[in-house]
């Protein structure tokens, strides 16, 4: 079960702070991913003696890791967003193109989660504010590289990628197959064209 995998760290912004102990990080990841699946399932009002359950620890147990349900979603929005940037950091061992559609697949992955938990934050907020810094400046090296090695367009900006792309991640498809086609096409209409 995804609740036994360590999550990446959480920024020192965030004010978040993992705990120190084997035993109470451990409690605090499973927390994590327990409502990570849970806000995806049941919208964030998700029953937290339920997240607790899943995560294989009593409600107090996640009530002192996070005193409120506004402190475990915005948790839960930085993990994801801090996803994206170790999967930003990890592409750029690739060349340009394939760093690029990486990034972007983890993108469309990220607004799957992102999309349930951004309904209850306050979008002005100074975490969220940060988190859409952080996923932009993880996300436009990779641009520029994609440009600068001719593969990408060079009238594009990260901000059109992540526009696109959440367009993309928001439509309801059938089935998964189409919905690789669409991000094709979209990857495709990213690509620098030959004269």
């Amino acid at each position: 079960m995804s609740n036994q995998t360590a999550e990446a760290p959480l920024p020192s912004w965030t004010g978040i702070q993992r705990p120190q102990r084997a035993d109470a990080r451990r409690n605090f990841d499973a927390l994590l991913a327990a409502a990570r699946d849970a806000f995806a399932e049941h919208g964030t009002e998700a029953s937290l003696e339920d997240i607790a359950r899943r995560a294989g620890v009593g409600i107090g147990t996640l009530y002192r890791n996070f005193p409120t349900r506004d402190a475990l979603i915005e948790a839960v929005y930085v993990a994801e967003v801090e996803k994206l940037v170790t999967s930003a950091q990890e592409a750029m061992a690739l060349e340009p193109w394939p760093a690029l559609e990486h990034w972007i697949q983890s993108f469309i992955g990220y607004i799957g989660t992102k999309r349930v938990l951004i309904e209850s934050l306050n979008r002005e907020s100074d975490v969220l504010v940060s988190c859409r810094g952080a996923m932009y400046g993880a996300g436009a090296p990779l641009v520029s590289r994609a440009q600068d090695a001719g593969v990408m367009r060079t009238d594009v900006e990260i901000e059109d990628v992540v526009r696109l792309m959440s367009g993309v991640a928001g439509v309801a498809f059938p089935d998964e197959d189409q919905r690789r086609r669409v991000t094709g096409l979209a990857l495709d209409g990213l690509r620098a064209r030959s004269l």
